[in-house]
């Protein structure tokens, strides 16, 4: 009995993969009549089957790129915070050890690089602040719309 049973289910499952194995092939065959008549009927360029998977692609490709380019902002408004935090401790330091060694050193508004290096970091600052967000992501935001 036990026996009659074990082969009982390999019957089964041998006739489920064949049903499996005829309906693969079955597809495999719809596809290529497909793809030969898609061939036929349309020139290279409107083939809807080629389309179609070149704007999947292209979807996926967006969602990377969209990824890439919040990271490559977020990097980029990093550097430019920790570059401006370098400056301005680099001339405080420049200042200090100017007037320790008793040379006269320019104020902030006789710098006029400096000066304008302040009007830039407001600019920037009074930005973001009026608007919530940076500049960086909404030309990003302009440039790529989301789906």
């Amino acid at each position: 009995m036990k026996n009659q049973r074990h082969q009982q289910h390999h019957e089964a499952v041998d006739g489920l993969l064949n049903l499996f194995t005829r309906a693969n092939h079955d597809l495999t065959l719809v596809q290529h009549r497909l793809e030969k008549e898609f061939q036929q009927i349309y020139p290279h360029n409107a083939n809807p089957m080629i389309l179609v998977s070149r704007i999947k692609k292209l979807q996926e490709d967006l969602c990377t790129l969209k990824e890439q380019c919040q990271e490559l902002l977020a990097a980029k408004q990093d550097l430019i915070d920790k570059a401006s935090a370098t400056l301005v401790g680099n001339r405080s330091l420049l200042q200090r050890s100017q007037a320790s060694m008793g040379i006269p050193h320019a104020s902030d508004s006789d710098d006029s690089a400096y000066a304008n290096f302040k009007l830039v970091l407001l600019m920037r600052n009074e930005t973001h602040e009026s608007e919530s967000e940076d500049i960086n992501k909404m030309l990003f935001s302009a440039i790529v719309q989301s789906n």
